[in-house]
Formats: structure tokens, C-alpha cells, sequence
């Protein structure tokens, strides 16, 4: 196992129903290590910005619509094969098909409003961090 870091986002609808606190149980339970955390709200350019891998895609629009709209929980995670992990933990996409006891199940509402964002590869992870963080906000060891 490798150790990695990865950044997760607790959305907007999700975060506003102050449940923010349940999924950090969650994560820490799994004993994934959180090195930074704060609470920020995206402009539409940012969130734009953030996505811009989907730029064209049918779902993109409202996408960076829906992220723009509140504020959202961002968080860089470290463990062994956290990536992996944490994706297990978050379930599958749609909360419809995501199994019992994941983040998405538990607090997602439909496809778009799943509850969580996390990265879905090192190098995503990397570019998802530096878009959130600078160096010194991450805890280092």
C-alpha cells in the first residue's frame, strides 16, 4: 500500500443540512488522517474552473451551478491507499446504487446532489489540492 493524499468536498445541499460533522466521523472512524479542512463558498467561475474536465459535458452547467450555490466542507485526507478507500467509503455515484452504510447512501439525494465529491486518481488529487490549499495550510510530517 502507498501512502496518498486526497481531497474530498462535502457539497452544498449536504453541508447546509449540517451533516458535515457525521461524514468527518466517518472518515476518522476508517482512521483516515485529515492534514486540512476548511469551509469555503465557489463562485461560478471557480467552481467553473474546478470542473473544467467536464466542460461540454450535458451535466456540467448545472453542475457548477449546483456547487456555486452554498457553501461547501473541503478536505485533504492522508492514509495508505486513501484514494481507493475513500472512494469505498463514498459509495458509487448515484446514492440510488451507492451500498448500504457509504457517505452517499446515507446523505445523498440523486445524482448530482451525492453528498460528496473525492478525487479519483493521484494525479487529480494533486491538482484538486493545489486548487484548494497552498503549502502551508497542509499539515506536514
Amino acid at each position: 500500500m502507498m501512502l496518498e493524499r486526497t481531497l474530498i468536498m462535502i457539497k452544498p445541499r449536504t453541508f447546509e443540512e449540517n451533516v458535515a460533522g457525521n461524514i468527518l466521523s466517518m472518515i476518522q472512524a476508517k482512521g483516515f488522517k485529515i492534514v486540512a479542512c476548511k469551509v469555503v463558498k465557489l463562485s461560478k467561475k471557480q467552481a467553473e474552473e474546478f470542473y473544467y474536465v467536464h466542460k461540454g459535458k450535458v451535466f456540467y452547467e448545472g453542475l457548477t451551478k449546483f456547487m456555486s450555490a452554498g457553501e461547501i466542507m473541503v478536505a485533504v485526507l492522508e492514509g495508505e491507499n486513501i484514494i481507493a478507500r475513500m472512494r469505498e467509503l463514498m459509495g458509487k455515484t448515484n446514492p440510488e446504487d451507492a451500498a448500504e452504510g457509504t457517505i452517499r447512501k446515507l446523505y445523498g439525494h440523486n445524482l448530482r446532489e451525492n453528498a460528496i465529491h473525492g478525487s479519483d486518481s493521484v494525479k487529480s488529487a494533486e491538482y484538486e489540492i493545489g486548487f484548494f490549499f497552498s503549502k502551508q495550510e497542509l499539515i506536514r510530517e
